[in-house]
């Protein structure tokens, strides 16, 4: 099994580790909401956005703090569900300069749960071992818990979005298996969870199992991995509802095409889809 230790990941993630210094010791940014703006750059640049982070040493530290403040806009954008924040062309004019390239709020819109999950694999398999040090330094007489194989506690984290991140300090020595750096890929490192939607059906006009396969893999594609149908309220009811699991979460943007609910009809029944949210 190949491996790569932590004083090499560092040495290859040198400038990311620059860029975070910046933000969170020099602007003295937030340490949460700086982790999750270098996972967003890293996201972007394995998204077709090529040396985001790069073009960024050299530039002025207003610049930088900029486009991290435009980096936060796109988080925010993720997390809302109010659309309103894509009026005017829902502009990123620093950060499209920066890259010479067209890129707006539109792109996290119509990319949500993709960027989402993307965000959160390269905030725990990336931005947790690469800058764990940065942040024990900077939460140092914090209430986080510091040490060598000890976990950091970094406040914000469990995000609502984003869920928890796993920060632990390891010794320069300590060898990572690389296919759990770049292998993110694989839809292991995507929770079943962030690939299912949830689907509602009228009263009335009874959906089968069959009709949901039918209905989208007809317009997607092989996409549909498994169809759990809900229960009626009485053994003669239909069932209203069904979870369905995809087999990629980029099939979930491509069903909601940028909207909280997405509505289809098969055989003359109309059935409504959205994001599946697990009801603790």
């Amino acid at each position: 099994m190949v491996s790569i230790s932590l004083e090499e990941l560092h040495l290859y993630h040198k400038i990311d580790r620059e860029i975070f210094s910046r933000l969170v010791i020099h602007f003295m940014r937030d340490p949460a909401e700086s982790l999750l703006v270098m996972a967003l750059w890293l996201w972007l640049e394995e998204k077709g956005y090529p040396n985001i982070i790069m073009r960024m040493i050299g530039l002025p530290d207003p610049i930088v703090n900029a486009l991290a403040d435009e980096a936060v806009r796109c988080l925010k954008c993720l997390e809302s569900t109010n659309f309103r924040i894509l009026q005017n062309g829902g502009g990123l004019p620093l950060t499209a300069r920066i890259l010479q390239t067209q890129i707006s709020l539109h792109i996290f819109n119509q990319h949500r749960f993709t960027a989402i999950s993307g965000i959160k694999i390269f905030l725990n398999n990336v931005c947790a071992r690469v800058f764990a040090d940065i942040l024990e330094a900077v939460l140092a007489g914090s209430s986080s818990q510091t040490g060598t194989n000890q976990p950091i506690v970094v406040p914000g984290f469990p995000h609502p979005m984003f869920g928890a991140v796993n920060v632990m300090t390891q010794p320069m020595d300590y060898d990572f298996p690389t296919e759990e750096l770049w292998g993110w890929r694989a839809i292991g490192e995507v929770s079943e969870d962030d690939r299912t939607m949830f689907l509602t059906f009228s009263r009335g006009f009874p959906v089968s199992e069959a009709e949901v396969r039918e209905l989208f893999t007809g317009m997607f594609g092989n996409c549909v991995e498994s169809v759990y149908m809900g229960n009626g309220t009485s053994n003669n009811d239909q069932p209203l509802y069904a979870r369905m699991v995809l087999n990629s979460v980029v099939t979930v943007d491509r069903i909601l095409d940028g909207m909280h609910i997405s509505k289809f009809r098969i055989n003359g029944k109309h059935i409504w889809a959205r994001k599946y949210e697990r009801r603790e």
